[in-house]
């Protein structure tokens, strides 16, 4: 079976054919990758980092074609584009920086005591090594940085796992620029080509396919709850289970208090819709739901909103699918008697899948009865809560499920009143700010992109920056081993001067 992409923007089809991978074609990906596995797992840390590097200098030798080929099929800027590939081919060069130094494989020693008593103590040595095969699913919204050249391979990749990446139906041309980028750099590197296989499908049999593959040994997942948990079901059905890292949905609360309100209340309204509707709303860290401590403040500031909103004009979403969908979300959300539509864009909806901006409101006891209002919609639009005291501002923090972020805007008095808040959200999502909207996620050594179930399958790890490769390595004890048989990273001399904790204590 054959399909196109689709511009999202006209509902016009594009130039290109791709095939459906048939059910053989993707068991053979799945082989090519398991036995390229043997080879690849022995590679050293720098070669390694200059595969990556490769990569990314083959994305950034795609040129204009890449990001032209991207805003047919997503609709979405070629400035967002642009910086969106700066992402991608920046995160691939952290990696390279992070196995160059080499530490991230956390080796351990416990010297020998053999006069130990009343047992002597074996020479025990432990670090992390490559967990096999990873399929890996782009993600609609962002077609370069969290798809065939994301995250998820970027960190598989690092961590010595080949990939099997299933491409994102709304976008087979942008992921087929990409998959060729990243195959010259594995035969220009001298690896063999199941490092990286690439498999198109618009099903759900083509995914599966990977996910029910006893070759492969880990999943990552970047899209909706209900995709999301699919998966996860389906891997741990397998006779042999294995880890699911999905990311699947967070309307990341905002709770905004008095006394930044009265400073600044206005400012933050305008910024807030700002980020509400940052890229039509297609972000996992969109704030979908605001809570508004009643006060003076808080009264400017929701007006503010409101008229910042109905100013926001509609621009197309990623698929016609997403737009669906964000509709019949809105639809639900304002069937619930106690919220209200308290502004949406003014401007008239037009193109082929343009979302009207909205925001809608409700109040803190009516969402603590209701906890299921807030439930991601994916897109412009937000769920402002008002809350008359400190305590039901509390307990919707208490109701929350996991999210990836929360979000506290107060001055430093206050902050210091509502530290009680700040905890409970602690236990709630994986990353908490003060004082900034969480839109931007930053690629680096200390960020993290996870959070408690719903909001992801593990929430152990993230899916942004360096400690991402964690998900894709194992632990592996040598006990009374050779010092000639041990892996470079344990043995005696330390021949990668990399950070080792050796009798509990670290040291190179």
């Amino acid at each position: 079976m054959s399909f196109t992409g689709i511009n999202p923007a006209t509902g016009e089809a594009l130039a290109g054919t791709f095939e459906e991978s048939t059910p053989e074609e993707v068991a053979h990906a799945c082989w090519q990758a398991a036995a390229a596995f043997h080879t690849y797992r022995k590679l050293s840390g720098e070669a390694k980092a200059q595969l990556l590097e490769r990569i990314a200098d083959e994305i950034m030798a795609l040129g204009p074609e890449l990001l032209e080929r991207a805003n047919l099929e997503t609709a979405l800027p070629i400035a967002r584009l642009t910086g969106e590939r700066g992402r991608t081919t920046g995160q691939l060069r952290l990696f390279a920086q992070y196995l160059r130094e080499g530490s991230w494989v956390d080796a351990r020693i416990d010297s020998a005591l053999p006069d130990r008593q009343p047992l002597p103590r074996p020479d025990l040595r432990q670090m992390l090594i490559p967990l096999g095969p990873v399929g890996i699913f782009g993600a609609s919204n962002f077609p370069l940085a969290f798809s065939v050249a994301g995250g998820d391979t970027a960190s598989a990749l690092a961590a010595g796992c080949p990939v099997v990446v299933k491409a994102h139906p709304a976008h087979p041309g942008t992921s087929d620029l990409v998959g060729k980028a990243i195959r010259k750099a594995v035969e220009a590197s001298g690896l063999p080509e199941g490092v990286f296989q690439l498999v198109h499908g618009t099903t759900v049999e083509v995914g599966m396919a990977i996910v029910e593959s006893p070759l492969i040994k880990a999943i990552g997942f970047t899209g909706s709850f209900r995709g999301g948990k699919a998966i996860f079901d389906a891997a741990v059905r397998r006779p042999e289970p294995i880890p699911v890292y999905a990311e699947m949905g967070s309307t990341n609360p905002v709770f905004f208090l008095p006394g930044i309100l009265k400073e600044k209340g206005l400012d933050l309204a305008k910024a807030y819709v700002d980020s509400v509707t940052l890229g039509v709303g297609q972000f996992c860290t969109n704030p979908g739901l605001a809570i508004v401590k009643q006060s003076d403040g808080g009264d400017a500031f929701i007006s503010q909103a409101r008229l910042a909103m109905a100013q926001t004009k509609p621009t197309p979403m990623l698929t016609k699918g997403i737009y669906q969908a964000y509709t019949t979300g809105i639809e639900k959300l304002n069937s619930h008697s106690r919220v209200l539509i308290a502004s949406k864009s003014e401007t008239v909806v037009e193109g082929f899948a343009s979302a009207q901006p909205t925001l809608l409101s409700t109040t803190a006891d009516v969402l603590v009865e209701n906890p299921e209002l807030a439930e991601e919609v994916f897109g412009p639009s937000s769920l402002l809560v008002t809350a008359d005291t400190k305590e039901e501002m509390l307990s919707v923090a208490n109701g929350l499920e996991g999210h990836l972020t929360a979000t506290v805007y107060g001055n430093p008095d206050e902050l210091g009143e509502y530290a009680d808040l700040l905890e409970v959200l602690e236990q709630k999502v994986g990353r908490v700010l003060i004082n900034g909207f969480p839109t931007g996620v930053e690629v680096s050594h200390a960020m993290n992109h996870g959070g408690p179930y719903p909001a992801t399958t593990d929430v152990r790890s993230t899916s942004v920056g360096t400690n991402a490769i964690r998900r894709f390595a194992r632990p592996v004890c040598y006990q009374n081993f050779p010092d000639a048989l041990l892996p470079d990273a344990l043995k005696a001399d330390n021949p990668l001067s990399i950070f080792r904790l050796v009798d509990g204590a670290w040291q190179k």
